[in-house]
């Protein structure tokens, strides 16, 4: 049989912020609704549904002097070094993030030079043939460089990548929003590299859509809840109700779609890692995904989480997920040699995006 090109990782990073924020953090927040009407249930109350609701627990903010740039190198030196990578020897780094570098006493996002860039030169890389960029596509930034980056190495115009997803979401979170319970901070990154093989491995496929109708506008940057705020800072804004009914009917179709491309079956998927954006609709776009096959007996252990007590930390879930589990950080899950896993994410556009992976013996 002839060889064949394709994307396998070969090491993962990631960085888990220092500062624990339990839910009891919030019940001296004071919270309105978009209409700037303060909420009648008492925090305690709050609190209680959002954690059915979500999962969350606890999130990870990052440090006064640290910012996303920061966290994205600290991801980036923890992959290189998991795969024994000389950082003059990547082809790309591309950089998944969508509000730049924000100071804790600046809240405008500083876009230039490009995370990537910035990332470039705290490695000290000096090869002017490794080239960096940013990707903007919302939560599911990351798992789309990833997809860039098969193209590059499946095309041949690259054997070696670093592919990082970092956010600093409490940076641009409405402290009078109770959605800014959900939000979090971190890093996560890979290292993709081109491997030969005469048998399938790596990433088998990838499928992505992008709905910009009606749902363009689900999540975007606006004013704060609260009707005494005077600044003119913006915030993260999400029609949380929207995006839940839209992401059940939407994400199982991707997935379904990406393993069909890979010519698998669902029986044939061990793990499916999916952005953790709220465990609740995790959950029922899991048991969705499953009736898309005529499948009432989902497997156990198939959806790990990380929600409950990393939060969301948008573009970066993914990639802090995947590293956890390889190095057998969490609890009751492992990735096994020869095991298919499936990404799955849905960001800001709205945009989804679906990968299947073989993970090498």
């Amino acid at each position: 049989m002839r060889k064949e090109k394709y994307s396998v990782i070969s090491g993962s990073g990631s960085y888990i912020p220092t500062n624990k924020i339990t839910n009891k953090d919030f019940l001296s927040h004071t919270f309105f609704d978009a209409n700037g009407i303060k909420l009648q249930k008492s925090n305690e109350d709050i609190i209680k549904q959002f954690q059915h609701i979500t999962g969350i627990e606890e999130r990870r903010y990052v440090t006064n002097e640290q910012s996303t740039s920061d966290i994205a190198f600290l991801a980036a030196t923890d992959a290189l070094v998991s795969a024994n990578t000389d950082p003059e020897t990547l082809d790309y780094i591309i950089v998944a993030h969508n509000f730049g570098d924000i100071s804790k006493n600046n809240s405008r996002s500083e876009f230039v030079p490009s995370i990537a860039s910035r990332v470039k030169n705290r490695l000290q890389i000096n090869n002017p043939n490794t080239i960096v960029y940013d990707i903007i596509f919302g939560c599911a930034g990351w798992l789309q460089a990833v997809i860039q980056s098969d193209f590059y190495i499946r095309s041949g115009a690259a054997k070696k990548i670093l592919v990082i997803g970092a956010e600093t979401l409490s940076r641009i979170a409405d402290p009078y929003d109770r959605d800014s319970m959900i939000y979090a901070d971190g890093a996560g990154a890979i290292i993709l590299e081109v491997c030969e093989s005469e048998q399938p491995v790596g990433i088998l496929s990838h499928y992505t859509q992008s709905f910009t109708n009606e749902l363009a506008y689900v999540l975007k940057m606006g004013k704060s809840n609260s009707p005494n705020y005077t600044d003119n800072n913006l915030f993260l804004k999400m029609q949380g109700r929207l995006l839940y009914e839209h992401a059940l009917k939407i994400v199982p179709g991707v997935i379904k779609k990406s393993i069909k491309m890979a010519d698998i079956s669902i029986e044939n998927i061990d793990k499916l890692l999916i952005h953790q954006a709220n465990n609740k609709m995790d959950e029922a776009i899991l048991k969705r995904l499953f009736e898309e096959y005529n499948i009432k007996e989902i497997p156990n252990n198939i959806m790990p989480m990380t929600i409950s007590w990393l939060g969301n930390s948008s573009v970066a879930t993914l990639p802090t997920l995947y590293d956890l589990l390889i190095k057998n950080k969490i609890k009751n899950y492992t990735l096994k040699k020869g095991s298919n896993i499936v990404f799955a994410s849905i960001g800001a556009g709205v945009n989804v995006n679906s990968v299947v992976y073989k993970i090498p013996e």
